[in-house]
C-alpha cells in the first residue's frame, strides 16, 4: 500500500471509530395525551412512538440477532419520559429472585434501560424492571468498562407497572424528567437497552456490544432522538425530614442508653444539570452491616460506602488515584474514627453539603464540605472536611480532573499533636478511554501537606489495558512516598514502589460446551525506596479460566509469592502470640480451584478451596456461599469462610471461621425482611442484624432495626439494641 492510501485508510479508520457505534436511532415523539400505565398499551399514540428493537445477542455469542423479541416504545411531554416495553420469551417460568427493589440483573430476567444524557461516553442513568414489575436505578459512571462504576445507591422517583401474559410481559414506565441530568435545550441522547432471558439462556442489547466489553458499556450505544427541544426542569427541590429512635444495652459496661434523633435532607436541582445536597444531622442506622472479611495480610482493607448522602454523584469523588491502593478521597473515613484506645467508633456528622454535576457539556464540578462532632471523653476532635473536584472531558470519551482534599481541626484540642492538626491532598488525574474502549487507562499524581512533614510526601502512579476478543495486557505501576498522607483517602500501605503487568490470551470454541476459556499470566513486584529499591514483595500469579455455556465458571490458579517482613507479624492474629521475626524474607507458594454454578437454578453455590505454603508453615482454606431461591418471596444465601495457618519453629496455628447465613423475605413490592447473622471467631463475636422494612411510599421508607451481639466462646451478650427510622420524601 503506497503512503497517500495508508493515510487515507488510517484517517477513515479514526473516522469510524469515533462515530460507528452510534449508527442506531430512533426519534422520540412530543405528546400531550395522557398515558395511563397498566400494561395494557391501550392508547393509540403508542402506535406511533419510535421504536427501539431487533435486538442482538450478547451471549452466548455476539454475531446474530436475539432469538426473542424485544421492542421499546419511547414518548415524551413537557415532564415525563414514557416507556412501552414488550419482551417475548419461551414461556412463562421466569427467574425472579425476590420483589426487592434494585434486584442484581445477573441469573434472573430483567430488561435494563441505559441514557447517556450528556452525549459523552463517560456518565449514564440506568432504569430497569422485571417480569412482576420489581424496579431499579443505577448510575453508571467510568464509562461502564466494569462493575466498580455500577450504583444501585442511587434512589429517585419513578413509576412502573408490568402485566404478564403469555410468553411475554408489558412494561410501562413513568420518568420524571426531573430524574435525569441534562443540558437544557438538548434534542439527542444516546441510548441502548440489555435484557437477561434466563429461559433461553440468552443476554442481548439493541447496540451490538462485543462479549469481551462490559454488557452496560457506554462506548457502544446509538441514538434516541427528541422530537423538539427539552425544556427547563419543573420541580427543582425534595426535601427528605426522618426521626430515628434507639434503645441500647452495652453488657460490658452494664449501661442502657437511650435516644431520639431528628434529620433532615434536601436535594436542590440547580439547573437541569447541577445537584445541591444538604445533610443536618444525619442518622445511617438503617444501612446493612458491612460482610465480614478474613485478613491475614499486614495491611487494611477498603470497604464498601452504603450511606446515600456519600453514594450519589460518587464516581466524581471517589475515582482518584488507585482506588484500591491509594485514593486520596474514601468517603468512609468520615463518621468513623479512632478513639483514645485506637479502636474504630462512629463519629456523628453534624451537617453536610454537596455540590456536584455538569457546569457544561465538558466540564464537571464535585465540592464535599462535612462537619463532623467533637467527643471529648473519647478525644475525638471535630473536623471540617472538604473535597474539591474539577473534571474536564477531552477528546472522545477521556477525562483530566483536579482534586483538592482538607481535613482540619479549627479548635485547639491539648490532645491533638499540632502534627494532626491538619491533613491536606491535591492532585491530577488523566483517564483515558478510547472511543471503542479498546484502549483504557489512568495517570495521576498526587502531594500531600501535612504539619512537620514534607519530605517524601508524593503519590503517583498510572496503568494502560488493551481490551480485545482474543488479547488483553495491563500494566499497572504506582508509587506511594513514606510520607504521603491522606487521612480522608485509603492508603494501603506507603513506601511502595510496585509493577504489574498481565497478558491473557482469550479462546472462543464454535462448538461444545465451554463459551469461552483463557490463561493468564500475572507477576507482581513491590519494591521498598526506603531501602535503596529492595524487593520486598512479589506475587506471580499463572491462571486458567473456562466460562460455560450454562453460565457456571470455573478458575485454577498458581502463585509463587515472596514477602520481606520490614516488621514483625503474625498472620494468624493470635492475642499475645510470638510473631514472625522483621528483616528476613519468606518465599510460598499456593494452588487454588473456584467454581460457581448456574445462578438461574434454584439452588446454586461456588467454591474456592486453596493449599499450600505460607511463611514459614502452611495453609489450607475453602470458602464459598450456597444460595437457595423460593421466588419470589424467600432468599437465602450462607457464606462460609474457613482457613487453617500452621506456622512452623514454634510460632503460632489457627483455625480461623467466619459464617454469614442470610435470610430474605419480600412480603411484596413494599415490605421486605432481612436478617443477617455474622460469627467470627477471630473477632470473638456472633451477631445478628434483623431489619424490616415498609416502603410505605415513593422513596420514603419505616425500618426498624434489632441488633444483637455475643462472645463466640462463652455465648454471654456483648450489646443488644433497636431502632427505627422513619423518612419521607417530599418534592416541593
Amino acid at each position: 500500500m503506497n503512503k497517500p492510501n495508508f493515510a487515507l485508510s488510517f484517517l477513515a479508520l479514526i473516522f469510524i471509530s469515533t462515530t460507528v457505534f452510534s449508527q442506531r436511532q430512533f426519534t422520540v415523539k412530543y405528546i400531550t395525551e395522557k398515558i395511563d400505565l397498566d400494561g395494557n398499551l391501550s392508547e393509540d399514540i403508542w402506535n406511533q412512538a419510535g421504536t427501539a428493537d431487533d435486538f442482538w445477542q450478547f451471549f452466548p455469542t455476539d454475531s446474530v440477532k436475539s432469538g426473542q423479541k424485544t421492542s421499546i416504545k419511547f414518548l415524551y411531554d413537557d415532564k415525563n419520559l414514557y416507556v412501552a416495553i414488550q419482551v417475548f420469551s419461551s414461556g412463562n417460568n421466569y427467574v425472579v429472585p425476590s420483589l426487592q427493589r434494585d434486584f442484581r440483573a445477573g441469573g434472573s430476567d430483567n430488561i435494563s434501560l441505559v441514557f447517556d444524557t450528556f452525549n459523552d461516553g463517560t456518565t449514564a442513568f440506568l432504569f430497569g424492571t422485571n417480569p412482576y414489575g420489581v424496579q431499579r436505578e443505577a448510575l453508571i459512571s467510568n464509562g461502564g468498562a466494569d462493575t466498580s462504576g455500577f450504583s444501585t445507591a442511587w434512589d429517585v422517583k419513578w413509576k412502573a407497572e408490568t402485566k404478564q401474559y403469555d410468553k411475554y410481559f408489558i412494561s410501562e414506565m413513568e420518568i420524571p424528567l426531573t430524574s435525569f441530568k441534562f443540558k437544557e435545550g438538548e434534542t439527542k441522547w444516546r441510548f441502548n437497552s440489555y435484557r437477561f432471558d434466563t429461559q433461553n439462556n440468552e443476554t442481548s442489547s439493541w447496540a451490538n456490544i462485543p462479549q469481551n466489553q462490559s454488557i452496560f458499556g457506554l462506548a457502544y450505544m446509538g441514538d434516541m432522538i427528541f422530537e423538539k427541544p427539552l425544556g427547563k426542569h419543573k420541580t427543582p427541590m425534595a426535601i427528605i425530614p426522618s426521626l430515628t429512635s434507639f434503645i441500647a444495652r452495652d453488657y460490658e459496661t452494664n449501661k442502657t442508653s437511650s435516644d431520639v434523633k431528628l434529620s433532615a435532607d434536601a436535594k436542590i436541582s440547580l439547573g437541569n444539570s447541577m445537584n445541591l445536597d444538604i445533610t443536618l444531622n444525619p442518622d445511617f442506622s438503617q444501612v446493612e452491616n458491612d460482610n465480614l472479611v478474613t485478613n491475614t495480610t499486614r495491611f487494611e482493607i477498603s470497604l464498601p460506602e452504603r450511606r446515600q448522602f456519600f453514594t450519589d454523584n460518587s464516581d466524581l469523588f471517589a475515582n482518584f488515584g488507585n482506588t484500591r491502593e491509594a485514593n486520596p478521597f474514601f468517603s468512609r473515613r468520615i463518621g468513623i474514627t479512632r478513639n483514645k484506645d485506637d479502636e474504630n467508633v462512629q463519629n456523628d456528622i453534624i451537617a453536610g453539603v454537596r455540590l456536584s454535576g455538569k457546569i457544561n457539556k465538558n466540564l464537571r464540578l464535585g465540592f464535599l464540605n462535612v462537619q463532623t462532632e467533637e467527643d471529648l471523653p473519647n478525644e475525638i476532635p471535630s473536623n471540617n472536611n472538604t473535597v474539591f473536584i474539577l473534571q474536564k472531558k477531552v477528546f472522545a470519551r477521556s477525562s483530566f480532573g483536579m482534586i483538592f482534599v482538607n481535613r482540619e481541626t479549627f479548635k485547639e484540642y491539648d490532645f491533638i499533636d499540632e502534627s494532626e492538626r491538619y491533613n491536606r491532598v491535591i492532585g491530577v488525574d488523566y483517564d483515558l478511554a478510547s472511543a471503542d474502549n479498546t484502549w483504557v487507562g489512568k495517570a495521576y499524581l498526587h502531594k500531600s501537606f501535612t504539619p512537620r512533614t514534607d519530605n517524601d510526601d508524593y503519590s503517583g502512579g498510572f496503568n494502560l489495558r488493551y481490551n480485545s476478543k482474543k488479547y488483553n495486557f495491563d500494566v499497572f505501576s504506582r508509587y506511594v512516598g513514606t510520607d504521603f498522607i491522606s487521612d480522608l483517602g485509603f492508603i494501603r500501605r506507603t513506601d511502595v514502589f510496585a509493577v504489574n503487568p498481565t497478558a491473557e490470551r482469550v479462546f472462543w470454541p464454535s462448538s461444545g460446551k465451554v463459551n469461552n476459556h483463557s490463561i493468564s499470566f500475572s507477576p507482581s513486584y513491590i519494591f521498598s525506596p526506603d531501602l535503596d529499591y529492595k524487593n520486598t514483595d512479589f506475587d506471580i500469579r499463572s491462571r486458567y479460566r473456562i466460562e460455560f455455556l450454562n453460565q457456571s465458571n470455573f478458575r485454577v490458579q498458581i502463585t509463587n509469592s515472596y514477602t520481606f517482613l520490614t516488621e514483625s507479624f503474625d498472620p494468624t492474629g493470635t492475642d499475645g502470640a510470638a510473631e514472625l521475626p522483621s528483616n528476613r524474607g519468606y518465599r510460598y507458594d499456593s494452588f487454588e480451584l473456584d467454581y460457581e454454578s448456574d445462578r438461574r437454578k434454584k439452588i446454586s453455590f461456588s467454591v474456592n478451596p486453596e493449599i499450600g505454603t505460607f511463611f514459614n508453615g502452611e495453609q489450607y482454606s475453602v470458602d464459598g456461599d450456597i444460595r437457595v431461591r423460593l421466588q419470589p418471596k424467600f432468599f437465602s444465601t450462607l457464606r462460609l469462610d474457613y482457613r487453617r495457618i500452621e506456622l512452623a519453629n514454634g510460632f503460632p496455628s489457627a483455625s480461623i471461621w467466619t459464617i454469614e447465613p442470610r435470610f430474605e423475605i419480600t412480603f411484596n413490592k413494599s415490605v421486605f425482611w432481612t436478617t443477617l447473622v455474622q460469627y467470627s471467631n477471630r473477632d470473638d463475636n456472633l451477631g445478628v442484624n434483623s431489619r424490616l422494612q415498609w416502603r410505605f411510599s415513593q422513596l420514603s421508607d419505616f425500618f426498624l432495626v434489632y441488633n444483637d451481639n455475643y462472645f463466640t466462646k462463652t455465648i454471654e451478650p456483648k450489646n443488644r439494641s433497636i431502632s427505627f427510622k422513619l423518612t419521607y420524601w417530599l418534592n416541593i
